[in-house]
């Protein structure tokens, strides 16, 4: 069974500090499925993991 998250980037936070929580989320487990952006910008994540690790 997978569980699964979505993050978000607000308008004014840098792209090294999204990158950051990936690479932390990555650690954990999880791994992007979807990424959506408007005007060229990446806004929203959905990332999965299997539930029983």
């Amino acid at each position: 069974m997978k569980e699964y998250k979505i993050i978000k980037k607000s308008f004014w936070k840098k792209d090294d500090v999204f990158e950051d929580l990936l690479n932390q989320l990555s650690r954990e487990g999880w791994t992007v499925n979807c990424v959506t952006h408007t005007e060229g910008n990446f806004t929203k994540a959905l990332l999965e993991r299997d539930k029983n690790r």
